[in-house]
C-alpha cells in the first residue's frame, strides 16, 4: 500500500494488523516502529541505504566499472541499494577513477520511457535541491565533484533531472556518512584491507555491500564476521538489486528483519504449539501427582 504519513499512522497504530511491513527511509522507520511496537505489534522494516563497493587491487576493473555505473546511476540512484561509495586501493584509484569519468560523462539521460535512456529524472524538486546541497556540502569538506547539474531544463520544464555525479572525497567525511537519494558517487582511496572494510563499515546505514577481487583470501573475509556488516554482501558484482529468492534487508539504520528469502515466511506468520493426546489418560507436567 503506498501513502502519505497519515496513512501509515493508521495502519501503525491499528491492532488489527498483526505484521507491518514498511518500506522507505530511516526517519520514517524511526516514526514508524515505537508506534508499533507501543501496542506489542510486529515490523520488518527496509530502510535506507549508504552501500559500497570495495575496489582492490587485484579487481578486473572491466567487471567494476559495470557494477559501480548500473549502482551508482541506475533509476537515477534512487534505490535503496544504489551504490553510494566506492572504496578503492591506491595501486588502482586514477585508473578506476579515470574509467568512471569517460563512462559517466557517456550516460544518456532522458525520459525512461524513451528506449536508450539510462539515467531518468530525479522523483521531484526537493529531491533535486538536496542533491546540489550534498554536492555543496562535499565540496566545503575537501572534495572534486564532476557533474551533478540540473540537466534537460529547457525540454522537460516540469521535470527534474540532474547530470550524474562523480565526488573524489579525501576522506568519509560527514556529507558522504549520509544517505543522498540521488546519483552521486562518493570515490574514496585505501592502502590497507582493514582500512577498506572499516570505512566501508564506519557508517549507520548497513544495507548492501559488494567487493570486486580476485584474491580468495580478500573475498572470504569481505564475506565473514570480520568483513561487511551489511545484510546483503556480494563478490564481484554490485550492491543494486534483489535477488530473488535470496534474504533482502540489513541491519542498523536500514532496519531489520528480511524480505523474500527462506527466512521471510516466519516473519509474517504467527507462531503457535500445539499439543494433542490421543491418549484417555492425562500425563501432568513435571510428573505432578494430582488424584480428583
Amino acid at each position: 500500500m503506498i501513502g502519505r504519513a497519515a496513512l501509515g499512522q493508521l495502519l501503525a497504530d491499528d491492532p488489527r494488523i498483526a505484521l507491518l511491513s514498511a518500506t522507505g527511509s530511516t526517519r520514517m522507520g524511526r516514526a514508524v516502529a515505537p508506534r508499533v511496537a507501543a501496542r506489542f505489534g510486529r515490523c520488518l522494516l527496509e530502510l535506507g541505504g549508504n552501500n559500497a563497493i570495495i575496489v582492490s587491487a587485484s579487481a578486473d576493473l572491466d567487471l567494476a566499472v559495470r557494477g559501480i555505473l548500473f549502482g551508482a546511476y541506475g533509476t537515477a540512484g534512487q534505490r535503496c541499494t544504489s551504490t553510494r561509495r566506492v572504496i578503492v586501493h591506491e595501486s588502482v584509484h586514477d585508473t578506476l577513477v579515470e574509467r568512471l569519468e569517460r563512462a559517466r560523462a557517456q550516460l544518456r539521460i532522458g525520459d525512461p520511457l524513451e528506449p536508450g535512456t539510462l539515467v531518468g529524472p530525479l522523483i521531484d524538486r526537493a529531491a533535486f535541491e538536496r542533491m546540489q546541497q550534498a554536492l555543496e556540502q562535499a565540496r566545503t569538506e575537501g572534495g572534486v565533484v564532476s557533474g551533478g547539474a540540473q540537466a534537460l531544463a529547457d525540454r522537460h520544464t516540469d521535470a527534474w533531472y540532474a547530470e550524474p555525479a562523480l565526488v573524489r572525497m579525501p576522506a568519509q567525511t560527514a556529507v558522504v556518512r549520509e544517505e543522498t537519494f540521488a546519483p552521486i558517487l562518493y570515490v574514496l582511496s585505501y592502502r590497507a584491507f582493514d582500512e577498506a572494510i572499516a570505512l566501508q563499515n564506519e557508517v549507520p546505514q548497513g544495507l548492501s555491500s559488494a567487493i570486486f577481487t580476485n584474491d580468495l583470501r580478500e573475498a572470504e573475509t569481505f564475506l565473514s564476521a570480520r568483513g561487511s556488516d551489511c545484510g546483503i554482501a556480494n563478490v564481484n558484482i554490485g550492491t543494486s538489486g534483489a535477488e530473488i529468492g535470496g534474504a533482502f534487508g540489513g541491519d542498523k539504520d536500514s532496519g531489520g528483519g528480511r524480505e523474500s528469502g527462506s527466512d521471510a515466511w516466519r516473519a509474517y506468520m504467527r507462531r503457535v504449539t500445539n499439543t494433542v493426546n490421543y491418549s484417555r489418560a492425562l500425563p501432568l507436567a513435571q510428573g505432578v501427582k494430582f488424584d480428583v
